[in-house]
């Protein structure tokens, strides 16, 4: 026997309100204390709070499809602002080949080739970002420098106009949410920022060598199509970034906040990879994606009818201590982070997770060569965004090793 959706319990909390994305801990408590699945009531959505239910949703893509997207809107009944994401925004069999392609692209080989000069350049920026003193903005010194210097390079863009890839992924992110403030203010540059993009995606705009030609070089064999080559391409410049930014302020974050921890990564370096991905459970980057139903299903004992939007809060799953525990708040390098749904979970899970991970790990093995501690310089500063749990500063202050 399954319940009715009226018979839910609501919230009339606004998930989206700066205050609560900035600060959305007490929220997401409230949340989970309230049911496995709760109405939210200005919104006319349904969410999922607990691990258990946000993870279960995830890897049934039958039941809960992406391709109606990600976010509030839904493309089978609105058409969205942008062509639809070719992973991210769609479902087998569309979904499949540009995930197969991209999957390799990324995949270990790359990863080995980029190691070696992605720790060199993270030497250099550490070294130049201390030379400057030991007190020091980590959100645009190192969390946007490193990824802002590595990544577009990897990927084959041009020099010119790279300025425009931090403001595109801030308004994509927020675009996944309501037409809210945070969205109106950032939309004049739509038109702008979108043509920037499409632009670099174009074979002639990239590097003969890199991520970018590999793309179109799948399509040149016939692994994708031609049509498809600039939208997997786009892929990269829309989460390869923000993404790895975020999660990058993250660990730094922890590491200042719990100094102990950043005692036990500098004696033993072989942690960073356990200190990134539990940081991403921790801070969880990505706050919440959106499903839509494709048949009517049960969810959490309610029969919920097809073409109904599911928010998923994957940040509140990833401190729900029903999974980790009591000490889900912490952070703590003595924790398994590996069932985090930080990156997602299942067919839709990040395809560039590892590309993150390298970058934070050739980030903090650079840090704990150079770096005694780690300690707060002043009160760090969100910057709120519908999707993300994104900063704007973090200032901090270091002792030299």
């Amino acid at each position: 026997m399954t319940a009715a959706l009226d018979h839910l319990p609501t919230t009339d909390v606004d998930p989206f309100a700066p205050e609560v994305l900035t600060d959305p801990l007490a929220f997401h408590e409230e949340l989970r204390a309230a049911g496995p699945l709760v109405r939210l009531t200005r919104y006319d959505v349904l969410a999922l709070g607990r691990y258990t239910d946000v993870r279960a949703a995830l890897v049934d893509w039958q039941s809960f499809r992406s391709g109606a997207g990600v976010g509030m809107l839904n493309f089978h009944t609105e058409p969205p602002w942008r062509p639809p994401s070719l992973l991210l925004e769609a479902d087998p069999p569309h979904h499949d080949a540009p995930r197969r392609v991209l999957g390799k692209i990324l995949g270990p080989r790359a990863l080995r080739v980029l190691r070696e000069r992605w720790a060199a350049d993270a030497e250099i920026l550490v070294d130049e970002v201390l030379a400057g003193g030991y007190e020091f903005d980590a959100v645009p010194a190192v969390a946007e420098a490193f990824p802002l210097r590595v990544f577009p390079d990897a990927v084959g863009l041009p020099e010119q106009g790279r300025e425009n890839l931090l403001p595109y992924g801030d308004l994509l992110f927020n675009a996944f949410g309501p037409r809210n403030a945070l969205l109106e203010e950032k939309l004049p540059r739509l038109g702008e920022l979108s043509a920037w993009v499409n632009a670099q995606c174009a074979r002639d705009a990239l590097a003969g060598e890199g991520f970018g030609a590999d793309i179109w070089a799948a399509a040149d064999r016939g692994d994708i199509t031609a049509e498809q080559a600039p939208l997997v391409v786009r892929s990269l410049l829309s989460a390869g970034v923000d993404t790895t930014v975020t999660g990058l302020a993250a660990v730094l974050h922890a590491v200042a906040r719990y100094p102990d921890q950043w005692a036990r990564l500098r004696a033993d370096p072989g942690l960073a990879r356990v200190a990134f991905d539990e940081a991403v459970r921790w801070e969880s980057p990505v706050q919440t994606f959106f499903r839509t139903t494709a048949t009517d299903t049960e969810l959490a004992g309610v029969r919920v009818p097809a073409g109904r939007k599911v928010l998923m809060f994957l940040g509140s799953a990833n401190r729900d201590p029903r999974h980790w525990g009591p000490g889900a708040g912490t952070f703590d390098l003595d924790r398994d982070p590996s069932g985090h749904v930080g990156f997602g979970m299942g067919l839709h899970q990040c395809v560039g997770q590892h590309v993150a991970r390298l970058e934070a790990e050739a980030v903090l093995a650079a840090l704990a060569a150079r770096v005694a501690t780690i300690t707060p310089a002043g009160p760090p500063r969100r910057r709120p965004n519908n999707t993300m749990r994104a900063w704007a500063s973090m200032p901090l202050r270091v002792t030299p090793a």
